[in-house]
């Protein structure tokens, strides 16, 4: 099944903790169906300290289910995605509210 929500788009979170926030996906993990966004559901982790990093406590993010997700279209509001062929055979995303191509 093509990839509806990929690195690098913006995104608006549906449910959880941080719904209403959006930011751009850093890691999709298409077996875990779960997505890494940037400043979206930060977690602390106790690092012990190693000879080339710093010991603590870090802020970094945590895995994100796609279904809590959306893609956000040019007005900054979540959409749903949709799939279109165009004349010259290649497949393109686009966003169902507004028939706006995402990419391509």
């Amino acid at each position: 099944m093509a990839a509806k929500i990929k690195k690098g788009d913006t995104v608006v979170v549906l449910t959880g903790r941080d719904k209403g926030r959006s930011g751009e996906v850093i890691q999709v993990l298409p077996k875990d169906d779960k997505a890494f966004v940037r400043g979206i559901n930060l977690v602390k982790k106790h690092q012990k300290q190693t000879q080339n990093q710093e010991g603590g406590i870090i802020s970094k993010e945590a895995a994100i289910q796609l279904s809590n997700l959306a893609v956000a279209d040019a007005n900054g509001k979540p959409t749903r995605v949709g799939f279109r062929i165009l004349e010259d055979g290649r497949k393109v995303r686009f966003a169902k509210s507004t028939g706006d191509q995402i990419d391509g």
